[in-house]
């Protein structure tokens, strides 16, 4: 049998507007993460990721902040 493979995820908001930009920048990364909706009413995304991953993809989020107004929420 095969483990569960196991992921983890962060909840952010990004206007609505940016969505499709930033979701195209996000998975140009082979294999860092996926996005997917959580709330449409209030454009909530949860990017999902492997543990190992989490540094690279912290600093992604970094980098694109300023620029799509990006919020944290979990």
């Amino acid at each position: 049998m095969s483990a569960t493979p196991h992921f983890e995820s962060m909840l952010i908001v990004i206007p609505p507007n940016e969505i499709v930009m930033f979701k195209s920048i996000v998975e140009s990364y082979d294999n860092l993460a996926t996005l997917r909706t959580e709330e449409p009413r209030t454009h909530q995304l949860r990017i999902y990721f492997a543990p190992e991953a989490r540094a690279e993809v912290e600093a992604l989020l970094d980098s694109l902040t300023e620029r799509f107004q990006l919020r944290r929420l979990a």
